[in-house]
């Protein structure tokens, strides 16, 4: 266990910080899912509405450093493929 003070409050912070991470991080995951299932169920117009709200999510992650904003960017050009993918019918999965 930490001694002093300066270790405690620094112990304190990272709780807070772990916390919010996990959430936000977790959030993004979902909606990930969300898009990759409603493409997979054939609901293409559904996973192009949640396409905003999950760039969104993405984003605000890579802003608050919580993920890399090239691993962002990665995860937005693959969904975007994945969704257009579906629209012209080359799905395979």
């Amino acid at each position: 266990m930490a001694h002093h003070k300066a270790a405690l409050k620094s112990i304190r912070q990272d709780k807070k910080r772990r916390a919010r991470n996990r959430y936000f991080k977790k959030t993004m995951r979902t909606f990930i899912k969300k898009v990759r299932n409603a493409v997979k169920e054939g609901k293409i117009e559904e996973a192009t509405s949640l396409l905003p709200k999950t760039y969104s999510i993405i984003d605000k992650c890579a802003v608050k450093k919580i993920i890399h904003k090239n691993t962002a960017a990665r995860y937005k050009s693959r969904l975007m493929a994945f969704v257009n993918k579906a629209k012209n019918g080359d799905l395979k999965e």
